[in-house]
């Protein structure tokens, strides 16, 4: 594999076409481990064709936004509004908060490299943080991963709530990214009393779902601070079918609450797969899980030779994150390569 595609493997997950170009001998299929996405995906029913041949009708962009209110919450004197993925809104976001050139932004690090890709492409100087600053930092804007993606981190929604009616009051900017709120929906700032003025909070529908294909998220805001979300968006942020998959799937809490359940026990299997062929957890969520390797080994190479994309990072070459496997075949080849992994340490034990 060159150092470019090595490279290449390490900015996004979920790049199984660039893995199957590097390494053409891998077997099939591909099993792609390397994003947070529920591998069961929510079933999509039939849609009508009228879906497809029409642009989606205000009373379905209303629907839509109203399951998402049910099903995340919403405070009273906030809006919800749609939009064609999380990603398109961490790209907005910028140019709707950026109140001067040269914006200083402070971002929870490390955290998912899009935001700060944003905000540097904006103009901003991007700040890497530790912890929440002092509300008194000379920072224009700040932004949270909660939980956060890769290592799961989180922070208590009564503290984070608290943080923001304080670090908005003085016209500064809270970007909340709850990507992953689904499965930890006690950190969700929706289901608080208020959304302050200067406060947004993204949500992801397609990681949870299984449904990124879908390309559909939302944002949410004080009521007041909708109209320059909703220029920039659009009539038709979201398709028809996008409307009616996503009003379905949010409104179905039979299957939602399924999905925790099996998500959970299929994290905790991945806990004990990976930790039994020498890695040792350090973090993550029930839809991935953050695992350290300090035996100095490339397991992106590894597993991709058995036709297995896992995350790694640049910044953290020790550091790998696997989301979880979707069937039978799956689990058999992950644990299959640990057992080769652990084995060959094992002998390299006794060698030496």
């Amino acid at each position: 594999m060159t150092g470019s595609a090595a490279a290449a493997l390490r900015i996004h997950g979920g790049r199984v076409d660039l893995a199957a170009q590097a390494y053409p001998d891998a077997p099939l299929p591909w099993i792609d481990l390397s994003t947070g996405i529920n591998p069961i995906a929510y079933p999509v029913p039939p849609l009508p064709p009228e879906a497809f041949a029409r642009l989606p009708l205000a009373t379905e962009l209303h629907e839509l936004c109203a399951a998402a209110a049910d099903a995340y919450g919403l405070p009273q004197g906030a809006a919800m509004l749609p939009a064609p993925g999380s990603e398109i809104a961490i790209r907005l976001t910028p140019r709707v908060l950026a109140a001067r050139p040269a914006a200083q932004v402070g971002i929870l690090t490390p955290t998912y490299s899009s935001h700060a890709a944003a905000w540097r492409a904006a103009g901003a100087r991007v700040h890497e943080l530790g912890a929440l600053p002092d509300p008194d930092a000379a920072l224009d804007a700040l932004v949270v991963v909660n939980p956060n993606n890769p290592d799961g981190r989180g922070i208590d929604a009564g503290t984070l709530a608290a943080f923001a009616a304080t670090w908005c009051a003085s016209g500064k900017r809270l970007v909340v990214d709850e990507a992953f709120a689904e499965v930890r929906p006690e950190l969700s700032l929706l289901r608080g009393a208020a959304l302050p003025p200067g406060l947004v909070v993204l949500r992801s529908l397609g990681k949870f779902f299984g449904l990124a294909g879908l390309r559909l998220g939302f944002v949410a805001v004080n009521a007041g601070d909708a109209p320059p979300w909703r220029d920039l968006l659009g009539d038709w942020a979201a398709s028809g079918p996008a409307c009616a998959i996503g009003t379905r799937a949010m409104r179905d809490t039979a299957w939602i609450a399924s999905a925790r359940e099996r998500l959970a026990a299929d994290r905790r299997r991945l806990d004990a797969t990976l930790t039994a062929a020498g890695l040792t957890a350090r973090g993550g969520t029930d839809l991935f899980g953050l695992y350290e390797d300090n035996d100095g080994r490339d397991l992106v190479d590894a597993f991709a030779r058995a036709g297995i994309l896992i995350r790694g990072f640049t910044h953290s070459p020790q550091c790998y994150r696997f989301g979880l496997p979707g069937d039978a075949a799956a689990w058999q080849r992950l644990e299959q390569v640990c057992a080769t992994l652990q084995g060959r340490k094992a002998a390299n034990v006794a060698a030496g």
